[in-house]
């Protein structure tokens, strides 16, 4: 592979793949696909295949400005990388479930892969701007091209894929490309709070930890392990998480304000959304800053 080809998939360039949102040429399908129940997310009930009742005839939200005032948090949060305007647009060939309602439910049933093949180019593509993966750019670039020559299948093609195996081999490749990042970063024992309890240092392994209402103001985390871990409403108040895999990770509620998040391995706008930061929380510059940050 060409050593620049970490260019052709920079983080600038990602709606080059198409894994930008673009929902002026989506039929609002997470609006129509997707189920919800009244939460603190989401304001009422909505099953499957329903259109929302926000949803307009142009298939943009009436409320999209008031959507958090009105109790629909949740979709402030969601980001389908893309798949959505992918789906109206290749797969069903710019025709509506509106105009072609008897292609409504396969529209809607292939959607949620879509949007699975689409977050696995998006850290595809992040994991081959990463310099210390170089020894695995081939493996990434080939498992790259394959996944997007599978967002381009039929609509019956992409129903009978076994998506849960493709993403688990993709994963182990994220997982290989992460700790070569991750082992350049000087590890650091948990250090000992006034009251004795033991902190999380840099390169800690908190894959799937429990960290919901954790203090962690001001912590050293560059480098550690947060895959699916749980940080909700977890006080990151300061912390450093540059070089920190984020894959999964839970950020609802979790307070980001003054963090350090610039190169961190995979984050997503929809973590980024979940949160709360201010003007001192840094991050990549393929994010946009949250309209409802302070």
């Amino acid at each position: 592979m060409p050593e620049d080809y970490k260019h052709v998939v920079s983080d600038d360039q990602r709606d080059q793949l198409g894994l930008i949102s673009d929902c002026e040429k989506c039929f609002g399908l997470c609006c129509v696909a997707l189920p919800y129940a009244a939460s603190s997310d989401f304001a009422m009930d909505k099953a499957a295949g329903q259109p929302c009742q926000n949803l307009q005839a142009d298939f943009r939200c009436g409320v999209h400005q008031n959507l958090r005032e009105l109790g629909y948090r949740g979709c402030t949060v969601y980001d389908c990388f893309g798949a959505g305007q992918k789906v109206s647009q290749v797969t069903f060939e710019g025709k509506d479930w509106r105009q072609v309602p008897g292609s409504a439910k396969q529209m809607y049933d292939v959607f949620p892969i879509m949007r699975q093949l689409h977050e696995l180019l998006w850290y595809l593509a992040e994991a081959l701007t990463f310099r210390a993966a170089r020894p695995i750019y081939e493996k990434l670039r080939k498992a790259l091209a394959e996944t997007e020559r599978l967002t381009h299948l039929s609509p019956n093609s992409i129903m009978e894929l076994d998506v849960v195996a493709h993403r688990a081999a993709v994963n182990e490749l994220l997982l290989e490309a992460s700790q070569l990042v991750r082992d350049e970063v000087p590890k650091q024992q948990q250090v000992s709070s006034k009251r004795g309890r033991k902190t999380p240092g840099r390169g800690s392994n908190l894959r799937g930890a429990d960290l919901m209402g954790a203090k962690l103001q001001a912590a050293d985390l560059q480098g550690a392990s947060l895959r699916g871990a749980y940080l909700i409403a977890a006080d990151l108040s300061g912390a450093d998480l540059r070089k920190a895999d984020l894959i999964g990770a839970d950020f609802r509620d979790a307070d980001l304000r003054g963090a350090d998040l610039t190169d961190s391995l995979f984050l997503t706008q929809a973590q980024l959304n979940a949160a709360s930061g201010d003007a001192k929380t840094k991050f990549p510059k393929s994010l946009i800053r949250p309209a409802h940050w302070l």
